[in-house]
């Protein structure tokens, strides 16, 4: 299972959210319907743009709780000083992304930027 984390700037819209999430996966040679789920932290989970970004492709939207990628944070790639400022995360998208495939997760690579959405792939067989 894939899923897909995604950290953003307020107000994005779905066509943000989708190119950010078709240019990760082109990054790695997928296609959307690889993607189990979306994940951001509760916040960003509850934005239109990702919320019907899931739904357009009929996906689940998962809220993870702070403490989860908090330590999940500690295995990401990226440093982002804007995502640190934000969120108190290295990554909020590569923190969720490994948070929801569970503990034995790797991420596919860094996260992909397109305009205010960045998008992170993990992977695990642990995923729930």
């Amino acid at each position: 299972m894939i899923f897909a984390g995604i950290g953003a700037r307020k107000g994005v819209t779905v066509k943000e959210v989708l190119a950010a999430i078709d240019a990760a996966i082109a990054a790695h040679g997928l296609t959307r319907g690889a993607i189990a789920a979306l994940c951001s932290n509760m916040s960003k989970a509850a934005e239109l743009g990702i919320a019907s970004a899931a739904k357009e492709l009929g996906i689940e939207c998962r809220a993870i709780a702070h403490p989860k990628l908090r330590k999940a944070a500690e295995r990401t790639i990226t440093r982002s000083g804007a995502s640190i400022a934000a969120t108190g995360l290295s990554s909020l998208s590569e923190a969720a992304a490994l948070a929801a495939a569970g503990a034995g997760a790797r991420l596919l690579g860094p996260r992909v930027e397109v305009g205010p959405v960045t998008c992170a792939l993990a992977t695990s067989e642990d995923a729930r």
